[in-house]
Order: C-alpha cells, then structure tokens, then sequence
C-alpha cells in the first residue's frame, strides 16, 4: 500500500512540475510565454467578468499567475508562475509561486488567479515580500469546456483576487501557505 501511495505522490509532483514551467528556451521567450499567458487569462476573465477591465485599468498594478495543485490525502502542494504590472510604469516583474498545505483532499487542479492591486504600497510590499497564508475549500471538475468550475472572487488586503479553474479534478477543504518571489532568471 505505501509503495501505490508513493507512485501516486511522485506522479502527480511531475505533473505539477510539468504544469508550472514555463515554456521556451531562452530568457525572452520564457519571459514572452509569461505574458502570453497572463493575456490569455485576462481575456477569459473578461468573458466572464466584463467589469473588471476597468477595475485593472484603475489599479495602481495587478498580477496574473498560473498555478497547478495537487491534493493527496492530507497534504497539498502548488506551483506556477506569474507576473506583475504596473499600471504606472507599465514595467513586469516576472515571479514564481509555491503552495504547500494540510487539510483533506484528493485530485489535481490547476487554476489562473489575477490579483489587483487597490493601492502602491500594496503591490510594492507583494512584490517585494510576496507572503500569503489562507485556507481554501472547493470543488472543481473540469476539462476544457465540460465540467463544472467552482471558484471565486474575495478581497483581502487591499487585494481582490479572482480564480479561474481551467481543468482538473480535486475535492478539498485545505488550509493553504503561499509564497510568491521575484523570478531572478526572468527579471
């Protein structure tokens, strides 16, 4: 039995690992990859979300990252990447992530989160110190355009955060910590 759970685990660590690179070989085509994704995501928020178009137009800065989770049994782990805006300079500080969690789960999800930003100092202080600590509780099944996606929208510290579930598989109810960090070999 801890032979399966320890195949179970390292596979599902590689798909992870697999979903949270970036693609490209040299340092503007990883950085091109970023940006292509992060505008791929706005877009499918705007279908869902007309309104924030304008809310991003009027932040200070908003982030966009892409992140792949896996849940087996009472842990999880996350990863992915993203990038910051800056609305005033229009300057991108490329980042990563990685989450690792306790709680009841099972199944992999990978999902896109966007951050706006409600004042400088905030956006500065993630850029720059990039600690998040939450718990999370949902459910997702989805692949492509079937399936059912169920995240959300929340406001924390001067940050409204939005999710979008692209695909996966994951029942969970976790208690997440997320450290976000400036991605030296991008920026």
């Amino acid at each position: 039995m801890n032979r399966i759970l320890t195949f179970i685990c390292i596979v599902l660590l590689l798909g992870v690992s697999g979903c949270a690179t970036t693609k490209g070989n040299t340092k503007a085509e990883k950085r091109q990859s970023v940006l292509d994704m992060k505008n791929a995501v706005l877009a499918d928020l705007y279908k869902i979300k007309p309104d924030v178009k304008a809310q991003l137009a009027s932040a200070p800065g908003y982030a966009v990252f892409s992140n792949a989770n896996i849940y087996v049994i009472f842990a999880s782990f996350g990863g992915g990447h993203g990038v910051v805006t800056n609305n005033k300079t229009g300057n991108h500080t490329f980042m990563k992530m990685g989450e690792v969690g306790i709680g009841v789960g099972i199944g992999v999800k990978d999902f896109k989160g966007v951050f706006v930003f409600h004042d400088t100092a905030t956006m500065n202080r993630f850029v720059e110190k990039g600690w998040a600590f939450g718990g999370q509780a949902d459910a997702a099944a989805k692949a492509s355009d079937k399936g059912v996606a169920v995240g959300g929208e929340i406001t924390v510290d001067n940050i409204t955060i939005y999710q979008l579930t692209e695909s996966g598989l994951a029942l969970q109810a976790t208690i997440m910590g997320t450290k976000y960090w400036k991605d030296d070999a991008l920026n």
